[in-house]
């Protein structure tokens, strides 16, 4: 028998016996986890979980606020306008992507990235104000994001431009990192891409000099959306 016929061997005996064992422990500590965190969250309101939210963001240096779905598009809007930006990414295919870019004024250019980013990244890093994306979900313990980035709406969206402005539904938000998991199923598998944001950009020297965008947006802010709109 070959050294490789050898190894082959021993690797298939173990892969056979592996999986049953493996999962039986898996599963095991799976219940202690959840039952040590359902203690913990037991009972928390989704007004809860939004004020949790709003605090964690605001003490990372994000500017958070909620809104009604019929609000959000004008408050944010004239909150664009009055920061003086000229150019914002957005996913105009989306619905709340085409809800603000109907609110827009006229000032403020939507953009799509609807190009392969080497066919414009000059632009893109120069004279791109901001970039709106929508979370797919939230972690109100740390005021983290979920992002899910996709073709209309890119990782670069959330990473180049200047301000980063976040949109979440309020029951989206989970209570913490282990009810994300379970909730959403990321057991089972997860998009390619998978970002947790919990604020701007921020990163300190040698003498912990706190300094904000340097691998990053320098602002976000983030729209808690404390209903869903109506179906037309």
């Amino acid at each position: 028998m070959s050294t490789m016929n050898a190894r082959e061997l021993m690797l298939g005996r173990l892969r056979a016996a592996a999986p049953a064992t493996a999962q039986l422990h898996a599963d095991e500590l799976d219940q202690r986890i959840r039952a040590h965190y359902e203690q913990r969250r037991a009972g928390q309101t989704q007004a809860e979980r939004v004020a949790a939210m709003q605090a964690a963001m605001t003490a990372s240096h994000a500017d958070v606020w909620c809104a009604t779905s019929a609000e959000w598009p004008a408050q944010l809007a004239s909150r664009l306008a009055t920061q003086g930006v000229r150019r914002l990414l957005l996913d105009p295919a989306a619905a709340e992507g085409a809800a603000l870019k109907r609110s827009l004024p006229a000032a403020v250019e939507a953009l799509p990235f609807a190009r392969p980013l080497e066919a414009w990244k000059a632009e893109l890093f120069d004279s791109v104000d901001a970039g709106f994306t929508v979370a797919r979900s939230g972690i109100a313990a740390t005021g983290t994001l979920v992002l899910a980035p996709d073709a209309g709406t890119p990782r670069t969206v959330s990473l180049v431009p200047p301000l980063h402005v976040a949109l979440v539904y309020a029951d989206t938000l989970h209570v913490d990192l282990q009810a994300a998991a379970q909730a959403e199923r990321w057991g089972d598998g997860m998009p390619t891409n998978v970002v947790l944001a919990s604020g701007p950009s921020k990163t300190s020297d040698i003498q912990q000099t706190l300094a904000y965008g340097a691998h990053g947006p320098r602002w976000m802010w983030v729209i808690i959306v404390t209903d869903r709109p109506a179906q037309e």
